[in-house]
C-alpha cells in the first residue's frame, strides 16, 4: 500500500509537507503543491479522507435542511449550495423537512448529537431564533431563502420586497387596479415581504387589494383562490400577484376552470421564476430570482467560516431580482387607454 512517506520520496519533500499540502493548514507553495500532487498521481495515492478530517477536528460535512427535495425550487437551491461544498471538498447531507415543525425540530436535534461542520437551514415551519439556538447550540448556521425573527446570525436571501414592488408596477402599468393577492403563512418572512413590496406600491397609487394566504404549493394556490373567487367574479378584480410560481400556476388552473381567460380577463404575475413558469399555459410573468447563487452564496459563507474557525458574523446578504414579463399579463380589460404589449 502506497503511503505518505512513499509520496514524500518521489516528490522530494518531507511527509510533513505532504501532510500540509493534503490538508491545506499551513502554506505550501505553488511549485511544492504540483511535486506532491504529480507524485500522488504517479503513485496512484488516495489520502484517507476520515483520517485526514478527524486530525482536522472536521467531518467536512454540512447538513441542509429544505421543506420540500420534490419542489423544483429547492432543488435548485440545494444543488448551488452542493456545487460549492463539492468543489471545496465538503459533502451535502440533506435533511427534508416536509413544512413539519416537529421533523425540523427532530433534524436539528440529531445534527447536533452527530459530528456535522456546519448547517445550511431554509426553514420552512414556524421556528424561532431561541428554539434554533437550543437545538443547535454552538453549531455553525447560515439561513438560506428565509429568515427567522430573532436568529443572530447570516440570511442569505433574495430582495423580496423590491420583487413585490415590481409586480405591482407591472400591473399598475397595464392599468389594474384591483388585486388578488396569493401569500404564504404568516411566519414566512419572505412571503411578507413580497405582499408588503406589492401593497406598499399598489396602495400608492390608488389600487385595491385582498389578501389570502395558504401553502407555498399548487394546492395551497388553489384553497388562496377560491378562498377569495368573489373578488375575481363580482368586484371586478383583474389581477393576481402569487409570492411564488406554484401559487401562481394554480391560480391560472383554476380562473381557466371558471371560464376566464389569462390575461384577457385576469393578468397573473408570480415569484421564482422556476422552469414551471416557461412551462405553463400560458407562461407566466414572474419575479425571477437567483435560486442556485442563493444556495452557492450561502455555502460560500458557510465553508469561510468554517475554514477560518469563525462563526459567520450576523448580517443579511440580498441578492437582486428582475421582472420577467411573459403571457400571463397583460392589459386590465378596464384599463381606458390601450398599453402597448410586453416582448
Amino acid at each position: 500500500m502506497v503511503s505518505i512517506a512513499d509520496v514524500a520520496s518521489l516528490a522530494g519533500v518531507s511527509p510533513t509537507t505532504v501532510s500540509h499540502t493534503l490538508s491545506g493548514k499551513r502554506k505550501v507553495s505553488d511549485e511544492v503543491q504540483q511535486r506532491v500532487h504529480d507524485a500522488m498521481e504517479k503513485l496512484a495515492y488516495l489520502p484517507h479522507r476520515a483520517a485526514q478530517n478527524l486530525a482536522l477536528g472536521m467531518t467536512r460535512i454540512v447538513a441542509m435542511l429544505v421543506p420540500d427535495v420534490g419542489d423544483e425550487f429547492f432543488a435548485i437551491l440545494t444543488k448551488g449550495a452542493e456545487g460549492v461544498a463539492s468543489s471545496r471538498g465538503y459533502n451535502i447531507l440533506l435533511c427534508n423537512t416536509g413544512f413539519n415543525h416537529e421533523r425540523e425540530v427532530l433534524y436539528l436535534e440529531m445534527l447536533r448529537g452527530k459530528a456535522v461542520d456546519g448547517v445550511i437551514y431554509a426553514a420552512g415551519a414556524e421556528m424561532t431564533g431561541e428554539e434554533l439556538t437550543r437545538l443547535l447550540g454552538d453549531i455553525p448556521l447560515v439561513h438560506v431563502d428565509e429568515e427567522i425573527e430573532g436568529s443572530r446570525t447570516v440570511a442569505v436571501v433574495s430582495d423580496n420586497v423590491t420583487g413585490g414592488r415590481l409586480a405591482a408596477e407591472h400591473l399598475l402599468e397595464y392599468g389594474h387596479h384591483k388585486a388578488l393577492v396569493l401569500a404564504g403563512e404568516e411566519h414566512l418572512i419572505s412571503s411578507t415581504q413580497r405582499v408588503e413590496g406589492f401593497l406598499s406600491t399598489w396602495t400608492a397609487a390608488g389600487g385595491i387589494a385582498t389578501v389570502s394566504r395558504g401553502a407555498l404549493t399548487i394546492d395551497g394556490g388553489t384553497a388562496a383562490l377560491q378562498a377569495c373567487i368573489g373578488d375575481i367574479t363580482d368586484n371586478d378584480f383583474t389581477a393576481v400577484f402569487a409570492v411564488n410560481d406554484l401559487m401562481a400556476h394554480a391560480a391560472i388552473q383554476e380562473l381557466q376552470a371558471m371560464k376566464l381567460r389569462v390575461p384577457e380577463d385576469v393578468s397573473v404575475v408570480g415569484f421564482d421564476d422556476i422552469s414551471l413558469a416557461r412551462r405553463s399555459q400560458p407562461t407566466i410573468t414572474s419575479v425571477h430570482q437567483d435560486i442556485a447563487g442563493l444556495g452557492s452564496k450561502a455555502a460560500e459563507i458557510l465553508l469561510d467560516s468554517l475554514e477560518h474557525k469563525s462563526p459567520p458574523q450576523p448580517h443579511r446578504e440580498i441578492l437582486s431580482v428582475t421582472l420577467i414579463a411573459r403571457a400571463s399579463s397583460g392589459e386590465s380589460r378596464f384599463s381606458p387607454t390601450p398599453v402597448s404589449s410586453q416582448p
